[in-house]
């Protein structure tokens, strides 16, 4: 079996979903599960519609959410009555009103309807187009804890449960499912996060030990460089799933960082496509990639970006300073991306800025803090790094008229990161390309 996951762009209209089903339909001897996030910028426009009643304009999203129900309705074309789903929402944003907040629980019944709109539409779509889909509600399948927002699979449940469904309809079916969203036990409705479709099609390829993950998005594959930034980047043919997995943390858009988790466990091959372009070989993530005889496989970025820096002298041949620090954004829910330490002395990265003032607050009472925004994280990432002599080096090198505000190599064997002002951030990247994939191996990149 094949496992199959649409991304919002490869669905976002009737004519994409149509391309989606030529797709499926030169892939029916796989045995085919569709897996589908919501259409376009569906799940963006939900939270807009939450937050907006939330804060005491109910009118104004009942206006926003009929304007979504529209856009659902032309692209059904009278194909499957979605109106039950579009009561649901205005009953829900009348409650938000109400209560005059937007708790996690209810973000989550409310982003949810978007994967359960698309669902049920390319459904509906596949099965004009001739294919014997059938539609599973992904909640009946993805259970979850009750962290809302963020919620983390319940393993043994959800792969009883799809073993269970899956195997048998997908005999003589295309199952199509939504994305994104599970539930808890007790049967209230969750989300895996942003981007969470990709985890959702990588549980569903464990659950069902399939022989290929396929994620379908609107690039040709994972590229050498940031498109948005550097056109004209190779694209990479293969790479290996330590190599996937930072290159998603650190930036590249085209898979969730938590993707290649349960296709780890299970050595289950990812290929990145694009749905518009499917002659295209993609990118394919394997355990263990071939070698090839450039040290760096991609570069990856991730902007807005803050450099945290904290200095106490008094800690000077004292015990317990770093952990002093690392409690206080631990209780604040604040995770760090790049650490660079001395015996008196850390400077940090965090993405995430809501409980900064607060947490400075608590570090000034030890050491002296400085914060500095609009920083860029650069990530070189490759299997040969470990194995190159001079690595480090040519970056320098390539960055001599650029100021490097820190850097991080040996937390990880194969990523040296780098952070730059977020100004210097197309040179960066610019310089490190010319540097790195000058003539880079075929056998690798196309």
């Amino acid at each position: 079996m094949l496992v199959m996951k649409f991304g919002g762009t490869s669905v976002e209209s009737a004519a994409a979903i149509d391309r989606a089903a030529e797709i499926v339909r030169a892939r029916l001897s796989r045995h085919p599960v569709v897996v589908v996030s919501a259409m376009g910028k569906t799940t963006n426009a939900l939270l807009a519609i939450a937050a907006m009643a939330a804060s005491g304009h109910r009118d104004r999203a009942l206006t926003m959410l009929c304007n979504v129900a529209d856009f659902h309705r032309r692209e059904a074309d009278t194909l499957v009555d979605l109106e039950p789903l579009f009561e649901e929402l205005a009953e829900q944003v009348n409650a938000i009103a109400i209560a005059g907040e937007l708790t996690p629980r209810v973000s989550d019944a409310f982003a949810s309807s978007g994967e359960r709109l698309s669902a049920l539409l390319v459904t509906a779509l596949f099965q004009r187009s001739g294919l014997d889909a059938v539609h599973i509600d992904a909640r009946t399948l993805i259970i979850t804890d009750d962290r809302h927002t963020q919620a983390a699979p319940l393993f043994p449940e959800t792969f009883d449960r799809i073993s269970a469904t899956v195997p048998e309809l997908a005999r003589d079916s295309v199952v199509v499912m939504g994305g994104f969203i599970g539930s808890t036990l007790s049967g209230d409705t969750t989300t895996l996060g942003r981007g969470g479709s990709d985890y959702t099609a990588s549980i569903m390829g464990a659950g069902i030990d399939a022989e290929e993950i396929q994620i379908w998005t609107d690039v040709d594959g994972m590229l050498t460089c940031d498109p948005t930034i550097l056109p004209g980047g190779y694209r990479v043919k293969i790479c290996s799933f330590a190599e996937a997995a930072e290159l998603a943390y650190f930036g590249a858009k085209v898979l969730h960082p938590a993707t290649v988790l349960p296709a780890i466990e299970k050595d289950i091959p990812v290929r990145i496509l694009n749905s518009r372009r499917p002659d295209v070989d993609g990118t394919l993530i394997v355990a263990d990639a071939p070698r090839c005889a450039d040290a760096i496989r991609s570069i990856a970025c991730k902007r807005e970006i803050t450099l945290v820096s904290i200095v106490s002298t008094r800690m000077l041949m004292a015990h317990g300073f770093l952990r002093r620090v690392f409690d206080i954004f631990d209780r604040f829910q604040t995770p760090v991306d790049m650490i660079a330490t001395s015996e008196v002395s850390v400077s940090l990265t965090i993405d995430d800025t809501r409980a900064l003032d607060a947490i400075c607050a608590e570090i000034g009472t030890f050491a002296e803090v400085s914060v500095e925004a609009d920083q860029s994280i650069v990530c070189l990432v490759g299997d040969n790094i470990r194995r190159t002599p001079g690595v480090a080096a040519r970056v320098f090198g390539a960055l001599k008229d650029i100021n490097v505000r820190m850097i991080s190599q040996g937390a990880s064997l194969l990523n040296i990161s780098l952070v730059v002002r977020s100004a210097d951030l197309h040179s960066a990247i610019e310089s490190l390309h010319r540097e790195f994939f000058e003539n880079p191996d075929p056998m690798a990149f196309e």
